[in-house]
């Protein structure tokens, strides 16, 4: 009975393991759609050294709403904002200097978003609140970054409102611009038929703010207008953004830059990671045997596994960096493979049965693993956080690494040795194990008289003639 649990089990397993072989590496068009899948491996964004990317310069000026006269402070203001911007943006792998005085270059990762994204800093936008559906008017008030809480994209983005059911973008207001909203929107709620704020972007046709009572949370969400789906809403969170920076950036320059590491390197990158592995897993099987080719099962495990979190998660780029955290990665989990294979071998070495052994080899490797990994994961997750891509795509590739090794090598493993065990729990030759020499292989049979054979009658025999 237990073998034929074991059985659907692992048929379960293979099945699953088939389907994530796949989806992981298969590209198919999807029936009755225009779509093509192209699977886990390919959907993966590359950062800029491994894909190439675009290239902008912008030429940067005071801005009318600027509140510094000095253009290199502005510049460096705007400079330090836009790396931000661009790390916080999806995760964009990124490059922002200055050039010159009075220029700011920018590359980012080649991709449609990125390309358009670049256009849209050079296209920045005021946003103007005013309490007539005209700009002539005097009650008129320009919300810049004098307004906007750090002039953040924490502060300017693209939202959908459940009420309204409508796409829209949320500004947040610092006390400056809270206090005057209030001001206007208390105004306008005070009117008996017209109680509208009109909200300008750029000189855009105005969308109208209803304001039933006084705005007093500082925040506001604007909707209408030329915002129709979240890809409009994205752009005006742009330019609104773009708008608020010390310097007005007007585009000059855009230019496309190749891969730093050569355009065929990630397929040679790849090739000699798979190489690699198959080296890995030949090795445990020669080395563990069955017990080595069930820790095979669960390094393709690991690979489906992390080839869908890498592409699923969007603020992961694959970068140079990136690739040598893929490659911890699997150092890791195999290290953890190799401990627990080598408890086992040690267990059994030691006089244990072979389901004692595998048990006893979890216990003893469940907190070496457990310790060594959170150690891993506090680094991964600190360098993950620190605003330099290089490092943040290698931290954050390497905790998933560390997280998937984890559940590979203590759950997957385990579970699958434990499957193992109805079809061979006394034979230790596929599993390659051996008693340690030192051990007496007659240490659990019972004492016998030398010279007699191991026999519980022939000892009782001698023992009664001794007694004679």
């Amino acid at each position: 009975m237990a073998k034929k649990r074991s059985i659907w089990k692992f048929t379960i397993l293979g099945l699953l393991i088939v389907i994530g072989l796949v989806l992981s590496f298969a590209s198919f068009p999807v029936a009755g759609t225009d779509y093509i899948y192209n699977g886990f491996l390919n959907a993966i964004p590359l950062g800029l050294d491994l894909s190439g990317g675009v290239s902008a310069v912008y030429e940067a000026s005071l801005s009318p709403t600027s509140n510094t006269t000095d253009l290199d402070s502005a510049v460096d203001s705007t400079l330090t904002k836009l790396e931000k911007f661009l790390s916080d943006n999806g995760g964009l792998q990124s490059n922002v200097s200055k050039q010159g005085n009075n220029q700011i270059r920018i590359e980012v990762a080649k991709d449609t978003v990125s390309t358009d994204l670049l256009n849209l800093l050079g296209d920045p936008n005021t946003v103007y609140i005013a309490s007539n559906n005209n700009l002539d008017v005097n009650d008129v008030a320009s919300f810049t970054g004098e307004y906007i809480s750090s002039a953040d994209i924490e502060n300017v983005y693209a939202s959908y409102d459940q009420n309204s059911q409508a796409y829209g973008v949320v500004l947040d207001f610092n006390s400056k611009g809270a206090s005057k909203l209030q001001e206007m929107s208390e105004v306008a709620s005070e009117k008996s038929e017209n109680n509208y704020l009109y909200v300008y972007i750029g000189e855009d046709d105005p969308i109208q703010l209803t304001c039933s009572g006084p705005i007093t949370d500082g925040q506001t969400f604007i909707s209408g207008g030329s915002i129709t789906d979240s890809s409009t809403a994205q752009e005006y969170a742009v330019m609104i953004l773009s708008g608020t920076y010390s310097a007005s950036l007007d585009l000059i320059q855009t230019s496309v830059i190749s891969a730093t590491v050569g355009t065929d390197a990630l397929m040679y990158i790849l090739i000699a990671m798979g190489v690699g592995l198959f080296l890995i897993m030949l090795f445990m099987f020669l080395r563990y045997g069955h017990f080595g080719l069930l820790a095979d099962v669960s390094l393709v495990v690991f690979t489906i596994l992390n080839l869908f979190f890498l592409q699923a998660i969007p603020i992961i780029q694959l970068t140079v960096s990136g690739l040598a955290g893929i490659v911890l990665s699997y150092a890791i989990v195999v290290g953890c493979h190799v401990l627990i294979l080598e408890k086992v071998r040690e267990e059994y070495a030691s006089g244990k049965k072979i389901p004692l052994s595998y048990k006893n080899a979890f216990k003893k490797a469940l907190w070496p693993i457990f310790d060594s990994h959170v150690a891993l994961a506090i680094v991964a997750i600190i360098m993950s956080i620190i605003n330099i891509s290089v490092l943040r795509s290698f931290g954050l590739i390497l905790l998933i690494g560390a997280v998937l090794s984890m559940f590979c090598s203590l759950v997957v493993m385990r579970f699958m040795m434990k499957w193992y065990l109805p079809f061979n729990s006394t034979n230790p030759k596929p599993l390659k194990l051996k008693r340690s020499k030192y051990l007496n292989p007659d240490f659990d049979k019972p004492e016998v008289v030398e010279g007699v054979e191991d026999s519980p009658e022939k000892e009782i025999t001698v023992t009664e003639e001794v007694g004679k």
